[in-house]
């Protein structure tokens, strides 16, 4: 099994400057309130609802300016969408080199988010490409149980 990785603090990120060019070459602009989520992003670096991120923003944002910059960021390829089981989505800025390809460890009961260095499902994944027919074939995967700190509190 691959080794976990408690969030993602040891990949590169993009800078503030390269998300601003990636947006202006789509005809958008930075924002304040677009800066100031990127900023959440880039700090935390781990899988964010959009009401974590909406809470961990400074000054005055609401909730459906959250969401629209966030569906704005995943269409762009800056941001990755993930459904860690309890029906939240939460989204995560990918590094500059980053295909969003990501496995997570979830904690059912605290929901800290561990990633799963490597996939070992290559080979599986190739096979089901040649026996299906299918094309653009990706996969997500996640594993559930109690982190140990949950454990030692009971």
């Amino acid at each position: 099994m691959a080794m976990a990785n408690p969030g993602h603090s040891g990949r590169p990120t993009r800078s503030m400057s390269e998300l601003a060019e990636r947006l202006r070459r789509e005809s958008r602009r930075l924002t304040g309130p677009r800066q100031a989520i990127l900023e959440v992003l880039r700090q935390h670096r781990r899988p964010l609802s959009n009401k974590e991120i909406l809470e961990l923003l400074p000054g005055d944002c609401d909730l459906a300016t959250v969401y629209r910059a966030m569906h704005l960021l995943r269409r762009l390829g800056l941001v990755q969408r993930y459904d860690l089981g309890d029906g939240v989505a939460r989204h995560e800025l990918l590094a500059p080199d980053d295909d969003g390809h990501h496995h997570h460890l979830v904690c059912r009961r605290c929901a800290r988010v561990v990633e799963l260095e490597d996939c070992g499902l290559a080979a599986f994944e190739e096979s089901l490409v040649a026996r299906s027919g299918f094309t653009q074939v990706t996969h997500r995967l996640e594993f559930f149980g109690v982190c140990p700190d949950c454990q030692r509190a009971g």
